[in-house]
């Protein structure tokens, strides 16, 4: 699977077989100028501007942002109902995790996941190998939330996003501040905003966080 970040909580995500699912998509207005990204299916985990610009694709992809299953070949994708604050959902409303199942990885991508998962969420997600992990705080998981999260699922790969960047036009905390609470051996900031994950590449080897710099649309 081929992962690249464009910012925020936007992420192309490219299958073996050339399917792509774009996550996310930000607005203008966040700072990150999102614009004819070629991609198969959007997922949007909730209806806000900076989560769900889906003009930032090109063509007439699937649009996933229910809850619920949604296949197609090899790959689905399961919506599961959260919230974006601590309080039920009572401030800034729900929020959907998406399940990612495909090219023998389950990828997990958070959202704006505003609170700690329980236990019994976490039984019912089972093995987690890649988590894509909001870290910036103020309207979600902050470092010592999103590690918590982390230690709960015990993903092989965790990535970081939803953190301040020289792009963001809002104030959150920076990835370093998660960074520095971790007690995650192996972290790798990448020379990129690309990064190829396979079932083959993460088993036998450490858990590691991997720091994506974000890709610019020409």
């Amino acid at each position: 699977m081929e992962f690249q970040w464009y910012g925020h909580s936007c992420f192309l995500l490219t299958a073996a077989d050339g399917t792509r699912i774009l996550t996310d998509p930000c607005a203008p207005p966040t700072g990150y100028d999102l614009h004819d990204i070629a991609c198969d299916i959007v997922t949007s985990s909730h209806a806000h501007y900076d989560h769900n610009y889906f003009v930032a694709a090109s063509g007439t992809p699937d649009i996933v942002n229910t809850a619920g299953v949604y296949t197609r070949g090899n790959l689905r994708i399961t919506g599961i109902p959260s919230f974006h604050d601590d309080c039920g959902g009572a401030e800034r409303g729900g929020n959907l995790m998406f399940l990612i199942e495909c090219d023998d990885l389950r990828i997990l991508h958070l959202g704006d996941l505003g609170h700690r998962l329980s236990p019994e969420t976490a039984a019912a997600l089972g093995r987690i190998n890649v988590l894509l992990c909001p870290v910036g705080g103020t309207y979600t998981l902050d470092a010592q939330g999103a590690l918590d999260v982390a230690n709960l699922l015990k993903p092989r790969v965790l990535i970081p996003m939803h953190y301040k960047t020289s792009a963001l036009a809002f104030d959150l905390a920076s990835v370093d501040d998660f960074l520095r609470a971790s007690k995650y051996r192996h972290t790798i900031r990448l020379n990129g905003s690309e990064c190829s994950i396979t079932r083959d590449t993460i088993f036998g080897s450490e858990d590691r966080i991997l720091v994506f710099d974000y890709a610019v649309c020409a």
